[in-house]
């Protein structure tokens, strides 16, 4: 699984040498799934600082949403943002929005990012964290397919392209089902 560990997470357990770190990552990979949002789980709403407008999760209600948290200096963020324009191309119109959101803690890191892999979809910026802390993300990218009611359907850490077919499955059938696809 191609995943980047947040350094931010060394820095909040005061930790500041790779050899120190490597319980915490341990840790983080074997009890991943008991800390961050699961299928089932509402997704907590954000109001965040989006290009050129606010971007709040709840506008999306109504829509399957694909959440995703990248950063600029994540070289799977870098691998899944033309495969993102894609979805949002062929599915905008069934009713998937794609927002991803940015969590360096530089903007002009973001814009850099951006003007190299331009986004055909809704970004937004988090440069404190909050969102992904309230999500528990612990690593680059993860992604989150929320459905038209508000609740977490999938969560995907990392990005491979053999993962993308199982994803897109997913997300044609939850679209197919319409507006009551609630299920995990």
């Amino acid at each position: 699984m191609a995943l980047t560990w947040l350094p931010a997470q060394a820095e909040r357990f005061h930790l500041t040498g790779w050899p120190l770190a490597l319980p915490l990552v341990f840790w983080a990979a074997v009890s991943g799934s008991a800390l961050a949002v699961e299928a089932g789980d509402a997704a907590p709403d954000f109001r965040l600082d989006g290009a050129g407008q606010d971007v709040q999760l709840a506008q999306a209600r109504g829509r399957l949403v694909y959440l995703d948290f990248w950063a600029s200096w994540c070289a799977p963020c870098k691998r899944s943002f033309p495969w993102m324009n894609r979805l949002q191309s062929r599915y905008g119109a069934q009713g998937l929005q794609v927002i991803a959101v940015n969590v360096d803690a530089h903007h002009e890191d973001a814009l850099r990012f951006l003007r190299e892999m331009p986004a055909q979809f809704t970004v937004a910026f988090d440069e404190h964290g909050e969102t992904p802390r309230r999500y528990r993300i612990q690593g680059m990218p993860t992604s989150i397919l929320i459905s038209t009611a508000g609740k977490v359907l999938h969560v995907q850490r990392g990005f491979h392209p053999e993962d993308e077919a199982e994803i897109e499955s997913r997300i044609q059938r939850t679209l197919a089902d319409g507006p009551s696809a609630i299920k995990p």
